[in-house]
């Protein structure tokens, strides 16, 4: 059954009928070794968000991808400053998709994870202080938490002077957590970039130009190149392009 605006298979194998949610899930589905996988959208001039916050370039095709991907990863990373700035909330699926989760073999929830390397963070914040899942922020040996944080998330301390990216990946895969959704920010995305930490990336492109001013979906020091191959190209009946690249 498809709802909303219908989502189709342009490459490969163009599909005639919408998805509906199995079939994406199955597009978007869990690895079978660990992954992280990082969502952006864009506007078709590379803007990373309209009036200051990605929502202005999100549509119903863009979160109805969103939700799915939420769904199928066993932890949500997200940098401080984008945590901040959009106001996240607690992490929360509806039955739905709680039901797949407990069909796979998963916790019904995501765990929420935060990167910080200042602990600039409010632990009264709802995606602390309402959080389903205890979650866990990455941050490095020279931080310390303000008071309250270790009351409602875990605290990990990789590097010395600026969080080791690498490090901290392994720690989640330690818990278990080896499916890894980054939804940014852009300095985020750099810094994983220049790691060579990035496996895949699902970026849907808004049909809108945006105009100069905002920045690109990636941010921060110069890094090599990396190859990316595409893996599928889906479009919705707005415009809206959903792109899937990832490594081998």
């Amino acid at each position: 059954m498809t709802v909303g605006i219908p989502i189709r298979r342009l490459w490969p194998e163009p599909s005639t009928q919408p998805l509906d949610d199995t079939e994406l899930t199955a597009l978007y589905g869990r690895a079978d070794q660990p992954r992280l996988r990082v969502n952006f959208v864009t506007s078709l001039d590379g803007a990373v968000s309209v009036d200051g916050y990605s929502a202005g370039l999100s549509g119903e095709p863009d979160k109805r991808v969103f939700g799915l991907l939420r769904m199928t990863c066993d932890a949500l990373v997200v940098a401080a400053g984008t945590f901040r700035h959009e106001g996240y909330r607690a992490v929360r699926l509806n039955e739905t998709r709680r039901a797949w989760r407990r069909a796979n073999g998963l916790a019904e929830y995501p765990t929420l994870v935060v990167v910080s390397g200042s602990l600039d963070l409010d632990p009264a914040q709802a995606a602390f202080a309402d959080a389903p899942t205890r979650p866990i922020v990455l941050t490095h040996a020279d931080t310390d938490p303000p008071p309250g944080l270790t009351d409602v998330a875990d605290v990990l301390r990789c590097g010395t002077g600026r969080v080791d990216l690498a490090a901290g990946l392994a720690e989640l895969h330690g818990r278990g957590l080896t499916q890894l959704l980054c939804e940014g920010g852009p300095h985020l995305f750099g810094a994983l970039t220049a790691a060579d930490l990035v496996d895949e990336l699902c970026l849907t492109v808004s049909p809108l130009l945006a105009g100069p001013g905002p920045g690109r979906i990636t941010a921060g020091d110069t890094a090599p190149p990396r190859h990316l191959p595409l893996r599928h190209v889906l479009a919705a009946e707005d415009g809206v392009l959903l792109l899937r690249h990832a490594r081998q």
